[in-house]
């Protein structure tokens, strides 16, 4: 018997809870007393979805073990929890795993889909593998994948490859060295499509059409260095040193200080660094320098974007009361291109009473993360492992309540660890009360570092984030975001709670940021305090050299970067101030003032607890 999985906003119980999970079994014994037996079913890599779906009858895949629950009718008025057991080994899919509200848990009981044989032993998969290489030259392999093949990132040994560029990157780690751009002349400063190259950058010997089908990654806006685009190149012309892009980039590519860094990537001519790979779309065939010996290398091509897709028909028809338990989620893919938001208001095409706010959400087309949310009520991922996705981890949209994730580890991530995006502002508070415990986030931002954070949290309110490790970003560790004018009755970042938090290595490759960074939450007077900040250590904050900003801090408040307490908090190395905000918060005992205290500081109990399932990442530098 196992117990019922009771939802607990308690962080008292945490520790206890996540101590169970280091057994071989993520759920404890049940208590005799509740009377409570939950009626259990079995996945296993070698079941038969033609099984009965007992622990000597498996079936193979959970979407089965979905459809049973609903074709069975298991989740409707429930006596106990029905729990999902997935035996260790690997579970691969081409699209995601999807759960609706006819999947939901009922009468206050939850339905479980758990790693049998402990954290991390049973991992969905989004990749195929790619075999039939055939040397090609200078240490380039390449096999045939088929025309229909259409992928944005791949992996070699769960590592993920870098998409072949120019000039290449400095390490496996670090997105430099750049590129600048430059103009011909003045009045093209404000241009967004066309780039123009200083003279040398670009090899004669390359070939315009070849290039044509390539794309560049670029800090767009010069010297602000704020968010990245990515995005094809529609035209090329060498002897101008001129790029033309199919779309838009967020800001111009030039203002009065400097050009904007950018490389160039997605082209045969420029793979030649071991690790990185080039896709050839038409003729099907992808070629890759291995980092050693091909016969050695397991080369893993993603296969689909989600890998569990949670989501309610409508706000009032929510999916609720799942709980996702020690599950590995592993590989998913990227976007052919991306920018963070529209470029200006109301470009997406539909009417809000605050239209300027769609440059501060992902397009349509961006919105989704490795596991997505929405319309939903108290779902539950605990003790995850989610690793080498192309785009967010956790990706949380509009009316969702109650999302917990905790006692997990987040790491090689393709853009935000957990992204939290609330409904327009002014347009209903139906993203709340999320609770984000107990996790280690490392490096994330890896293929869209401009907008890269380990929790982004974008008008929503009523949320914890705490004990837990952040690390390796090239911009934020956590931001909280609406936007400056968002009138107070229209804004949803009301009572946030951060505390108990290790921000490392943020900071890595933007200017104009702080590690702990937040942008239009309190834009009127007289700025109620209503989100919190306590026992925050914040790493040193030193970005790349090449980066033109204005600087790096430890605490950001942008414009509208009001209403909040600062109690306990530290600081290390930036390269402008610790902490910049205008006089509308408070701070008590932090080292960016005189008489700070470091005896206050809880220094034990920042970052995760000793309940953390997983082994913590070679990196990690959370102070022991």
């Amino acid at each position: 018997m196992f117990r019922k999985y009771r939802r607990t906003r308690t962080p008292l119980l945490l520790a206890a809870a996540g101590a169970l999970l280091l057994g071989g079994a993520t759920l404890p014994q049940a208590n005799s007393a509740d009377g409570c037996d939950p009626k259990e079913f079995f996945v296993a890599p070698d079941g038969s979805d033609r099984g009965e779906g007992t622990k000597d009858d498996a079936w193979r895949t959970v979407a089965h073990a979905r459809d049973q629950l609903r074709a069975d009718g298991l989740t409707k008025d429930m006596a106990c929890d029905v729990v999902v057991n997935l035996r260790a080994g690997d579970y691969p899919v081409d699209k995601a795993v999807e759960f609706d509200e006819r999947d939901s848990g009922s009468g206050g009981h939850q339905v479980v889909y758990r790693s049998y044989d402990g954290p991390g032993k049973a991992r969905i998969t989004g990749a195929k593998p790619v075999s039939g290489w055939q040397e090609y030259k200078d240490g380039i392999y390449r096999a045939d994948v088929g025309k229909d093949a259409s992928f944005y990132t791949l992996f070699e040994d769960g590592k993920r490859a870098t998409t072949a560029r120019f000039p290449n990157r400095r390490t496996d780690t670090e997105w430099a060295p750049y590129l600048i751009s430059t103009i011909p002349e003045p009045e093209k400063e404000a241009v967004r499509r066309w780039l123009w190259a200083k003279p040398g950058d670009m090899d004669p010997k390359w070939d315009p059409e070849d290039l044509a089908k390539a794309t560049v990654t670029i800090w767009s806006g010069g010297s602000w260095s704020w968010f990245t685009d990515t995005v094809p190149i529609k035209d090329v012309n060498l002897e101008e040193g001129q790029i033309s892009l199919e779309y838009q980039t967020r800001y111009a590519m030039m203002n009065s200080r400097s050009g904007s860094r950018y490389f160039l990537q997605d082209s045969l001519a420029f793979l030649d660094q071991a690790g990185e790979y080039y896709l050839d779309k038409e003729k099907g065939q992808l070629y890759y320098k291995p980092r050693g010996d091909i016969k050695d290398a397991k080369v893993l091509a993603p296969t689909t974007t989600k890998l569990l897709d949670i989501a309610g028909s409508s706000e009032r028809h929510r999916v609720r009361d799942i709980t996702f338990d020690g599950l590995a989620l592993q590989y998913s893919d990227y976007l052919e291109w991306y920018r963070f938001g529209w470029v200006d208001d109301g470009d997406s095409g539909f009417e809000h009473k605050y239209p300027m706010y769609d440059r501060q959400i992902e397009m349509h087309r961006n919105r989704f993360g490795a596991v997505t949310v929405t319309n939903s009520k108290d779902i539950t991922l605990t003790g995850m492992h989610i690793s080498d996705t192309g785009y967010h981890a956790v990706y949380a949209l509009f009316a969702n309540e109650g999302l917990t994730v905790k006692n997990s580890l987040l790491e090689n991530i393709g853009a935000d660890g957990i992204k939290v995006e609330g409904p327009y502002p002014g347009e209903g508070d139906t993203s709340k009360g999320h609770l984000f415990t107990n996790n280690y986030i490392s490096h994330f931002g890896e293929l869209v570092p401009g907008d890269a954070a380990g929790v982004e949290l974008m008008d929503t309110g009523h949320n914890t984030v705490s004990h837990s490790v952040i690390e390796h970003s090239a911009r934020y560790g956590i931001s909280l975001e609406v936007r400056p004018e968002v009138k107070a009755e229209d804004n949803y970042a009301r009572e946030n709670t951060f505390e108990y938090l290790r921000i490392n290595e943020a900071g890595l490759d933007s200017g104009d940021m702080g590690a702990f960074y937040t942008y239009g939450v309190e834009n009127e007077e007289p700025h109620p305090v209503d989100n919190h900040v306590r026992q925050v250590v914040i790493g040193d904050v030193i970005p790349d050299p090449s980066m033109p900003d204005s600087g790096t801090r430890g605490v950001h408040m942008d414009a509208g970067g009001c209403g909040f307490s600062f109690t306990d908090i530290e600081v290390g190395k930036v390269t402008d101030d610790k902490y910049q905000s205008y006089q509308c918060n408070q701070v008590k005992n932090a080292n960016w003032e005189d008489g700070f205290d470091a005896s206050r500081m809880e220094y034990d109990k920042i970052g995760v607890t000793d309940a953390f399932p997983y082994p913590k990442p070679k990196s990690a530098k959370d102070g022991e």
